[in-house]
């Protein structure tokens, strides 16, 4: 069933990243970092300017793949991780994009478990990768039959 949307690249989503959008998510957060909110600190660090914080990337929007959704209830979320090749500047354009990188099965007491592990990226105007985040979600066998009908 998800098999075939493995390597399946999203068309991507342009954004900026937008100082009031970082200033939001870093308060949410309860994140106060001088570099996310002061544009003065953010000058003065050895970045040049203002960057968001290492997780912001969970807020933007990285497209989808036509025919392939994670089910509406019963998902788990197994575990999120974000690499960067340098800091998200705020205020940058960025093309963001996902896909499906890997399906397994493992037995477990209650049942098999589907793990779906979900690669999103984020490139600057040059073209080159800036972050990339991969989480993993955890379809139950209740779950998939449910979805199976």
């Amino acid at each position: 069933m998800w098999n075939e949307f493995v390597g399946i690249r999203s068309e991507g989503v342009r954004h900026v990243v937008e100082q009031g959008a970082v200033r939001k998510f870093a308060e949410a957060i309860g994140d106060r970092n001088p570099l996310y909110l002061d544009e003065a600190a953010g000058r003065k660090s050895r970045h040049g300017r203002r960057i968001a914080p290492p997780t912001f990337p969970i807020s933007l929007d990285y497209g989808s793949v036509p025919g392939f959704a994670l089910p509406e209830s019963g998902l788990i979320h197994g575990e999120q991780i974000f690499e960067y090749e340098r800091p998200l500047y705020v205020g940058e354009e960025i093309l963001c994009y996902g896909m499906l990188k890997e399906v397994y099965e493992k037995k477990a007491r209650a049942g098999s478990m589907t793990f779906l592990i979900i690669e999103r990226a984020g490139e600057g105007a040059d073209g080159e990768r800036i972050f990339t985040t991969t989480s993993s979600a955890i379809i139950t066998e209740a779950v998939q039959k449910e979805i199976e009908g």
